[in-house]
This record gives C-alpha cells, structure tokens and sequence, in this order.
C-alpha cells in the first residue's frame, strides 16, 4: 500500500506557474505508475499526466507543452511542472499512484491540493 501527499497548489495569476508535488510513503514507489488528476468544480475527474514505473510520460491534450511530470524515485516523490497558467487550469489536483498485480488494478489516491488561477 502507499499514501500519497500532495503539496504546491495556490492561488496564481494567468501565465503565472507551480510546482505540484506528490510525496509517498509506505510501498515500493518505484513499482507504481503515476498520475495527476484534476476536477474542476461541477465536473469529472480528469487525467492530466502520467508517468509509468519505466520513466514514459502522456499528457491530456489540454495541457500539452505547459505541463511537466517527472518523479524522482529516492525521494519517493512525482512531480508536475505547470507553466502558462490558464483560469480553465483551476481545479483540485489529485495524484494517483496505480499498481496491477494479476490483472487486477488498484488505485491510492492523495487528498488533493486547489489550484485557482485567477487575476
């Protein structure tokens, strides 16, 4: 199992950026894919990133070139790197750490932390 911290949303101007980070804790960090989620108030959750256990990323179409994930595996930690910030940006980010063991999937999921971009 691990547990998942999310940290670095905030309250920012247009075109402004931030550094999201995950920290984790308890499992083999290095075994898990990742991802960052965001919901947007009224809406689903949807994925923006990911990044696998071998380094491979994918990114919604919406955050193309303004979105970063990267993770460093001794420190257990997955960021997100997100440049030219939109209003459309503002939602809680989740980061989601997902194992499949015997076709089965299991999702850990952080608490989430608010973006609002907002002049």
């Amino acid at each position: 199992q691990v547990q998942l911290v999310e940290s670095g949303g905030g309250l920012v101007q247009p075109g402004g950026s931030l550094r999201l980070s995950c920290a984790a804790s308890g499992s083999i960090f290095s075994m898990y894919d990742m991802g960052w989620y965001r919901q947007a108030s009224g809406k689903q959750r949807e994925l923006v990133a990911a990044i696998t256990s071998g380094g491979s990323t994918n990114y919604a179409d919406s955050v193309k070139g303004r979105f970063t994930i990267s993770r460093d595996n001794a420190k257990k930690t997955v960021y997100m790197q997100i440049n030219s910030l939109k209003p459309e940006d503002t939602a809680v980010y989740y980061c989601d750490a997902v194992r499949v063991q015997c076709g089965v999937r299991t999702d850990y999921w952080g608490q989430g932390t608010q973006v609002t971009v907002s002049s």
